[in-house]
């Protein structure tokens, strides 16, 4: 099975998106409900995703219910690992190079992340591949074919 890390703003964007059908992130997130792939997260990036949903965007978009239900449904759900490799001053954000060692810790196949100039400055790390949102939705369909 695939797995993945999908940055904060995938996740976030995902849990906006789940009802739309035209969505991307929210497709992906749909995808990992239905098992087509493995979602692995870290203390670090949950808690840049809970940040991240707090941010007045998010807030205008979801209740505080579907909130609190879709960083369980991250906790209970995805796969948890530990951070166990230092990445330093590969992204252009401090933030990005745990996510990246995030990626990189738990030996995952791809990095979901529509930050596309850490994307062409780095489309593979360690083994990992990066890629945005909809080359993700594209390797996915290949892979269920």
């Amino acid at each position: 099975m695939i797995a993945a890390v999908l940055d904060a703003n995938v996740l976030s964007s995902g849990a906006v998106g789940f009802v739309n059908p035209q969505s991307t992130p929210g497709q992906i997130i749909r995808d990992w409900q239905a098992d087509r792939f493995e979602v692995i997260v870290s203390d670090h990036l949950l808690a840049e995703v809970h940040r991240t949903l707090q941010k007045p965007y998010f807030q205008a978009r979801l209740t505080s219910a579907e909130i609190d239900r879709f960083e369980r449904t991250l906790m209970t759900d995805a796969t948890h690992i530990e951070i166990t490799v230092t990445v330093e001053g590969v992204a252009k954000h401090a933030e990005d190079d745990l996510i990246l060692a995030t990626a990189v810790s738990a030996q995952a196949d791809y990095l979901i992340t529509g930050d596309g100039p850490l994307i062409r400055a780095v489309p593979t790390y360690e083994g990992v591949r990066l890629v945005t949102p909809r080359q993700f939705l594209e390797i996915l369909a290949l892979d269920l074919a």
